[in-house]
């Protein structure tokens, strides 16, 4: 089997275990999204939904972090870990959409990953999600089941994407990368991979 006939059943049998594809994460407007992305990096997505509701009815725009200070804003995140470098990331980031993007979140990767603290895993996230547009969110999650699976043999974040895309419907990627989350979860955790539960477990390279 190849890896592409691999990836598409694994984006079948996905869809099946897990209908709704939804990103875990609570927002409201494209600014919220890129904010709780930050604010999850190593810290779960629980975590920044209860913090996330203080934090926004007191920043409700870009304006607003970028008139602030990281001490202020450090306030609101502290229980979501490495806040001094996340708080000083949010402020520089909404100077730098006031300045130089109108105050509106940028539509394409290259804008995006130009904004301090957001790489390519936040940029993919805000392209699928908020615009739309094919994209492939390569976390941990991702990276672990998809080396499972047999689509790749990478570490680089970045090689896995260039090579999912080549192997994903563009339609599907996003939906599967969230779907992938899910299952990373509850059954193919980076402690164990529950196989026998698993409902790829048919056609995985770690099962077969």
């Amino acid at each position: 089997m190849t890896k592409k006939e691999i990836a598409e059943k694994a984006v079948e049998a996905l869809k099946k275990e897990y209908p709704d594809s939804i990103c875990t994460l609570s927002y409201t407007d494209p600014l919220q999204l890129l904010v709780a992305t930050r604010l999850a990096a190593q810290c779960t997505d629980a975590r920044v939904n209860i913090v996330a509701p203080a934090l926004f009815e007191r920043y409700k725009t870009a304006r607003d972090f970028a008139e602030s200070t990281p001490e202020e804003v450090s306030k609101y995140i502290k229980s979501c870990g490495l806040y001094k470098t996340k708080s000083r990331d949010i402020v520089n980031l909404g100077k730098m959409l006031v300045e130089e993007f109108d105050s509106k979140v940028p539509d394409n990767i290259d804008d995006l990953i130009k904004l301090p603290g957001i790489g390519r895993k936040t940029a993919n996230l805000i392209m699928g999600d908020i615009y739309g547009k094919p994209a492939v969110v390569v976390d941990t999650h991702c990276i672990r089941i998809t080396k499972r699976l047999g689509l790749h043999n990478q570490k680089d974040a970045k090689k896995i994407e260039f090579e999912l895309k080549k192997l994903l419907a563009p339609e599907e990627s996003n939906d599967f990368c969230h779907r992938l989350v899910l299952h990373g979860r509850a059954v193919c955790t980076a402690r164990r991979a529950y196989c026998e539960k698993c409902c790829m477990n048919e056609f995985c390279k770690k099962k077969t």
